[in-house]
């Protein structure tokens, strides 16, 4: 990153209360670490997963079971996000066993079996009524607090993951994403660090999961359904995959975009497919790459004026 790109990023931020609702610019900064940490996954490693809504609710449930239990949110933060690590290293040793589509269809396949079991234990979970009456602790009950809270997570996980990718373990992931055969031949474990990767992007989607259920004080039955995966895919590709911070542009976007278009039509997901359809025909590299390229083509434009009146005084 460089230093327009922090500056713009921390100025977002600041402004970021002013431009949109306290829940809606929270929920951003969310599901900002989410599409980030999907993308080491995605576009660094290429792997593409259907089952990032699992590690992301079932991470919300265990926080807001443990603040309902009345132990501090201290507590709650790390053995959930612990939970997802866990959780991923059973998941992604099957998973990474296989590639593409098999791996597409299973990590599809235990998303919807921890969707299942969220369902009908209504006991633990609340079942389709979701897991409810969950508080705030007081030192981030009021809206500042709250986003200044989840501001600093935010940022101190964008770091981490920024040293994960800039550090040569990110190398092996592009190596692997580029080649996995020859990455292998020059002896590498890729299975080994597919599951690394797989860990890290499931690890900070529950860091997520377990700040989420602070937003709404409970956990929806649908943050752990493979349509928030889907949801999750989408602002990553929308944003531009393989870019450090193009999935949290897609996340702004996707919401944004959601959220005003729900209130003008009701069959408002057919406009975001149109969208997206012509997001991937046209732009691969997703919004991102779309500002880069106006950002050249502008930087062009007035170096080439400049060089004209130079030439002519």
């Amino acid at each position: 990153m460089n230093k327009y790109t922090i500056t713009c990023l921390i100025i977002f931020i600041f402004l970021g209360p002013f431009l949109f609702p306290n829940a809606t610019i929270t929920e951003m900064l969310i599901f900002g670490i989410v599409a980030i940490s999907t993308n080491i996954m995605l576009g660094y490693t290429g792997m593409l997963s259907f089952g990032q809504a699992l590690f992301f609710g079932t991470s919300a449930y265990i926080s807001g079971l443990i603040l309902l239990a009345g132990f501090p949110i201290f507590l709650a933060i790390p053995i959930a996000t612990l939970g997802s690590f866990l959780i991923s290293l059973f998941v992604g040793y099957f998973c990474v066993k296989r590639e593409g589509l098999y791996f597409i269809c299973l990590t599809f396949a235990f998303n919807q079996m921890f969707y299942f079991i969220a369902y009908v234990w209504t006991e633990v979970t609340g079942g389709e009524d979701g897991l409810v009456g969950i508080t705030r602790p007081e030192f981030i009950d009021t809206q500042l607090s709250f986003y200044v809270f989840i501001s600093i997570l935010f940022l101190t996980s964008l770091y981490l993951m920024y040293k994960i990718i800039t550090s040569p373990l990110g190398l092996i992931f592009k190596l692997i994403r580029e080649n996995p055969s020859r990455a292998e031949a020059i002896g590498y474990n890729v299975r080994f660090f597919k599951l690394v990767s797989f860990s890290i992007a499931s690890t900070f989607t529950g860091l997520a999961g377990s700040l989420y259920v602070l937003i709404h004080s409970m956990v929806p039955i649908d943050q752990i359904h493979w349509l928030k995966s889907g949801d999750i895919i989408f602002m990553t590709l929308f944003g531009g995959v393989g870019n450090f911070l193009g999935p949290l542009i897609g996340v702004v976007g996707y919401i944004w975009l959601s959220d005003t278009f729900s209130i003008i039509w009701a069959r408002w997901p057919l406009i975001m497919g149109v969208i997206f359809a012509i997001i991937v025909l046209y732009f691969r590299g997703g919004v991102s790459e779309l500002l880069e390229n106006l950002i050249k083509k502008c930087q062009f434009y007035f170096k080439k004026n400049k060089d004209e009146k130079y030439i002519k005084n």
